[in-house]
């Protein structure tokens, strides 16, 4: 899956796996602005984004072990 217009990022979890988000920009709260789109990823593709997992609110970082 590609990287459109920077929609997608992905979060390196602490155990070293990422996972694939969707930002939403319209929305201004910061928990329903990620959803969390595929599946888990040892490698990103290169011309990712990639965030740590400590700049996320707590209910996200929590639904990122859900997969």
């Amino acid at each position: 899956m590609g990287l459109k217009h920077k929609k997608y990022v992905y979060v390196k979890r602490i155990d070293g796996i990422f996972v694939k988000i969707r930002v939403l920009k319209s929305r201004q709260e910061s928990e329903s602005k990620y959803i969390i789109v595929g599946p888990k990823f040892v490698r990103p593709p290169q011309t990712a984004t990639v965030i740590s997992e400590e700049s996320l609110p707590e209910t996200v970082r929590k639904k990122l072990y859900s997969i």
